[in-house]
């Protein structure tokens, strides 16, 4: 895909993974959608890509991804505003151990509903043009995480549904990608909630056990994610594709074993 004045939309885009993807977006010359729970957050980055880019080529949408009728009214507004949408990266994420519903809810059901959502919006036996997704997971995502288990299994949630929903996609010939990203830890204020008891319940106490962790497996910028991101969406031979980031390896893919019954439209 050819990025210049392509439409996206970013969920958790008020900072950072998902200011990372805006603003390397806007670099490529899309027009970018914001959308954050976090209005004063979500105002100072659209404040923010104004000094840098045309003021027009964004616009930030306050929205809660876990009410249904909210993000459906967003994809409307960002459809209405720019004439059309290329680009859905479903990013906004969580992490609470204590209510583990809410990691459920915004991690998982949240991705599967805004994949839908922008399904509807950019395939083409609706008349539109197409498009890619990317759903954001982690490493979690492929992987045990202890102290995390609710977490870690939202994230195996996003991976086994995105990757389904890309057969799917390329069976019914709905002229979109769909892909995940699965980063290792990053420097967000996720990385943060550890410390704090209403987030990690009964795992508060492992807190140096996790630290210990980063300190072994590093830290990523969220940069390096966003260049992930323009990888996938650049690509064109890229769908149902796992790309990890991690410290050591860079940008990579997950390697699977060939899937072995795949249903192909005759």
């Amino acid at each position: 895909m050819h990025l210049k004045d392509k439409v996206a939309l970013v969920t958790g885009a008020a900072q950072g993974i998902g200011k990372a993807f805006a603003q390397a977006l806007l670099e490529k010359g899309c027009k970018v959608a914001l959308l954050d729970l976090n209005a004063e957050l979500g105002k100072e980055s659209k404040d923010a890509f104004d000094n840098q880019f045309d003021a027009q080529r964004t616009i930030f949408i306050p929205c809660d991804v876990s009410n249904e009728e909210k993000l459906k009214d967003a994809f409307k507004k960002v459809d209405i505003h720019f004439g059309k949408l290329d680009i859905v990266v479903n990013n906004a994420g969580v992490n609470n151990e204590k209510n583990w519903e809410i990691t459920i809810q915004i991690n998982l059901i949240s991705v599967i509903r805004g994949t839908y959502i922008g399904l509807e919006y950019m395939k083409t036996q609706n008349g539109r043009n197409g498009g890619v997704i990317v759903n954001v997971a982690s490493l979690a995502g492929l992987m045990p995480a202890a102290f995390q288990p609710v977490y870690c299994a939202s994230k195996h949630g996003v991976v086994g549904f995105t990757r389904s929903v890309a057969m799917v996609a390329a069976i019914a010939n709905y002229g979109v990608r769909i892909n995940t990203i699965c980063p290792a830890f990053v420097n967000t204020s996720i990385l943060q909630s550890i410390e704090k008891e209403e987030n990690m319940g009964p795992y508060v106490g492992y807190k140096e056990e996790i630290k210990d962790m980063m300190k072994f497996y590093g830290v990523l910028d969220p940069t390096l994610i966003a260049k992930g991101l323009i990888q996938i969406l650049e690509d064109d031979s890229l769908n149902g594709t796992v790309m990890k980031i991690t410290t050591n390896q860079g940008i990579h893919f997950h390697d699977y074993n060939p899937v072995p019954f795949q249903t192909e439209k005759q």
